[in-house]
């Protein structure tokens, strides 16, 4: 019987799958690609998305959804976004009735507005769903890096279980009730990590970077507390955690496409030539229509939404973010 099965195998669904094998769990790996599901089988290795890193001899993959989560006691979803629910639909009728519900997807539907964990709730009702979220780079988990990131449910039971599940001397879990916070930390940051990019790429320095990280903090908090999150969520590891990180770090995908794009490369063109996916172009859509449907005020979420979607040069978008009217920093 497999006790965990990690849906999406990219760099992050890997990492998480290695984790688990390493810690003692039986675990299966589920990949659309058969080449990724062969070299992790064979090579223990994932040489197209997480290049260099000796996986678990335990652990194995496949490409056959419905069969690996037939027996799954949790199931980790970690698959892009704007595929989640299409994933999930595929294999619905083959999940147990009590399988635990691990969500690692970052991301707002860009249809629904829905966040990922309803998603999951959606699609697979009457069970229990956990948001993994928090500052943690795939290639540094894999290494086995000092990493902490938060197991978030209304089921308290789940998120101990999903804790214990993740939790290693080298990964350390805290649990929270705040879904709501936690999934929109997780999915802002990664906008907010393409805009700091775009700064970077224009060639600005470090205080526009730590205006934009604060200010981009102020208006994730508003969406969040727009939609029922806690502020002292966005304070946190999910929150000021993994914006600091995701806006800083060399090994941000969403940063490293921003600075393409303040270099003057098209978006498509960045997008083109790379196979894996940077979340916060399409997160910025997402937010900036639902921000608008709320009548929440995000300035850099919509600044963003005109250079990644109405051609507007990276450096007038910038001058205009800063003509704003003046105003007090408390909102």
């Amino acid at each position: 019987m497999t006790n965990a099965v990690i849906v999406g195998a990219g760099a992050w669904g890997t990492a998480l799958a290695d984790l688990v094998a390493r810690n003692g769990q039986r675990t299966l790996l589920w990949a659309r690609e058969t080449d990724v599901v062969a070299d992790v089988n064979t090579n223990h290795a994932n040489s197209r998305f997480l290049k260099g890193v000796a996986l678990a001899p335990s652990l194995t993959a496949t490409d056959d959804l419905a069969t690996a989560v037939r027996d799954a006691s949790t199931i980790t979803f970690v698959a892009p976004s704007h595929v989640l629910r299409a994933v999930i639909r595929s294999a619905a009728h083959a999940v147990r009735d009590d399988a635990i519900l691990i969500v690692a997807t970052k991301g707002i539907e860009r249809e629904t507005f829905a966040l990922m964990t309803d998603i999951v709730s959606e699609e697979l009702p009457g069970r229990p769903v956990v948001a993994l979220s928090g500052p943690s780079f795939a290639a540094e988990v894999a290494m086995r890096q000092p990493t902490a990131v938060v197991a978030a449910s209304r089921e308290e039971a789940a998120a101990l279980r999903t804790q214990q599940l993740f939790s290693s001397p080298e990964f350390r879990v805290y649990t929270q009730r705040d879904v709501v916070g936690v999934e929109l930390g997780g999915a802002l940051k990664n906008v907010m990590a393409v805009a700091t990019g775009v700064l970077d790429g224009l060639g600005l320095g470090f205080n526009p970077r730590a205006a934009l990280i604060t200010r981009g903090l102020a208006e994730m908090t508003r969406l969040g507390v727009a939609l029922g999150a806690e502020p002292s969520t966005f304070a946190g590891l999910a929150g000021i955690g993994d914006l600091v990180l995701t806006c800083t770090g060399s090994l941000s995908r969403n940063r490293t496409v921003g600075v393409e794009i303040g270099q003057g490369r098209p978006i498509e063109e960045v997008l083109h030539a790379r196979e894996t996916i940077a979340e916060g172009v399409i997160t910025t859509q997402s937010a900036h229509a639902l921000a608008l449907s709320r009548d929440v005020e995000m300035p850099i979420v919509r600044t963003m939404h005109r250079i990644l979607f109405e051609a507007m040069p990276p450096r007038d978008a910038i001058a205009e973010l800063m003509a704003r009217a003046l105003r007090a920093e408390s909102d």
